[in-house]
């Protein structure tokens, strides 16, 4: 293998001047709700906002000049493209930047404000990838694979060793897998230097590309699916980057989208970071107990926090709803003059904080003379809109939960 811990002291060597050397604080309230000493190692705080940075800064300070002056491309969803983007620029590089159509707002925005051309084609990261390497073959331009390279997974690798200085008596490791450049190169520091540090890998269940190349020995081609971790939808694995797990790794598992979303909001909440589905990954598996784990001193990699806006705002409203902190009533109510007010008050009297309303006098098998009303509530939690239920009954109001 070509991947060493010589080489990823290299790099770290080579990129340390112009890559934050982000924290790994231990977290008390994720201990005490996974079971683990946790400790978050933040590479969501890099410039560009992932760890990508590390290992496209290396490949670009390894080029020759000839390609160089060529130009560099890359083909990504968002976070390597940034990463090649904005360090291309700062060495005075040209920079092109192939993205699936789909890729959210805030990463093709960011990638042209760092200097790059954005080029959006292909409905997923293959077709983008595919593209990329056509336009590499027609203009001459060097490309920069996002982590199926040595070079590239050395410099991901930097983080495991900034972790065995960071955390004293580290016992394992968990990271996310996209195309597994990251785990590669992280796996290959960690286990190189001690071998006794359990690694483990954390993919979507929409897109488990590394878990069926593990299985069957080689890289596989698996069907395209949508997934909230955008920054890890890859569809086959790298040639260069299974031999890696298959060496270093000690376990895999998966973790579906409402998982990812709750350790989103877990990490926003809790530890006020910012994490995209990729990002949180890692912490989504220990939630849930997909892990072996139990009580060991445990590093969790938040790689990325690129989350785009609308996608955040639509899962903090629907974790509200699931902890029973946000909750929907369709109330009937007899139209007339006070009947809203009466309503109101009860509401009022516990404590329950109207956020919308929404009246109907048509639907939902009105009578003439009646009218429904749908309210949403800011509420404590279930035992909180169960006891709104039980003052709504005892006055009188025909009603039903409906989120």
């Amino acid at each position: 293998m070509s991947v060493t811990l010589e080489g990823i002291r290299q790099a770290r060597q080579r990129i340390q001047e112009s890559i934050y050397l982000s924290p790994a604080p231990r977290s008390e309230a994720l201990s005490r709700m996974t079971g683990q000493q946790v400790y978050l190692k933040l590479d969501n705080l890099q410039r560009t906002g992932a760890f990508k940075e590390r290992g496209a800064l290396n490949k670009i300070l390894t080029l020759s000049e000839e390609e160089k002056r060529r130009g560099v491309i890359a083909a990504s969803a968002g976070n390597h493209a940034q990463a090649v983007a904005y360090h291309a620029t700062a060495h005075g590089l040209r920079a092109r930047i192939v993205m699936p159509l789909m890729t959210p707002l805030v990463k093709t925005a960011s990638t042209a404000a760092y200097g790059a051309e954005v080029v959006l084609s292909g409905a997923n990261y293959d077709e983008a990838y595919a593209e990329a390497l056509r336009l590499a073959a027609q203009d001459g331009m060097t490309f920069l694979h996002p982590f199926d390279d040595d070079v590239v997974m050395e410099g991901q690798g930097t983080i495991g060793v900034e972790l065995l200085e960071q955390v004293p008596g580290l016992e394992a490791v968990v990271i996310p897998i996209g195309g597994g450049g990251l785990i590669g190169g992280v796996a290959c520091a960690i286990k190189e230097s001690n071998p006794k540090i359990r690694v483990i890998g954390v993919q979507t269940e929409r897109l488990p590309s590394m878990l069926r190349a593990a299985e069957t020995g080689a890289p596989v081609t698996i069907a395209a699916e949508a997934t909230i971790a955008d920054g890890v939808a890859v569809r086959r694995v790298g040639e260069r980057t299974l031999p890696l797990v298959q060496r270093y790794v000690d376990e895999l598992v998966t973790v579906d989208e409402e998982e990812i979303a709750k350790a989103i909001l877990v990490l926003l909440e809790r530890e006020k970071t910012l994490a995209e589905g990729a990002g949180a990954m890692a912490l989504a598996a220990l939630l849930q107990q997909k892990t072996s784990l139990r009580g060991q001193r445990t590093a969790v990699l938040v790689g990325g926090g690129n989350i785009d806006v609308s996608l955040l705002a639509r899962i903090i409203e629907r974790g509200l709803v699931k902890d029973g902190r946000r909750t929907r009533l369709r109330i009937h109510l007899t139209d007339r003059p006070g009947a809203l007010h009466g309503l109101t008050r009860i509401l009022a009297d516990a404590r329950a904080n109207i956020v919308q309303t929404a009246h109907d006098r048509t639907h939902y098998g009105v009578s003439l003379g009646d009218t429904v009303i749908d309210i949403t509530l800011e509420t404590r939690g279930d035992e909180h809109i169960e006891e709104i239920g039980k003052l709504l009954r005892g006055a009188g109001y025909r009603h039903e939960r409906i989120d």
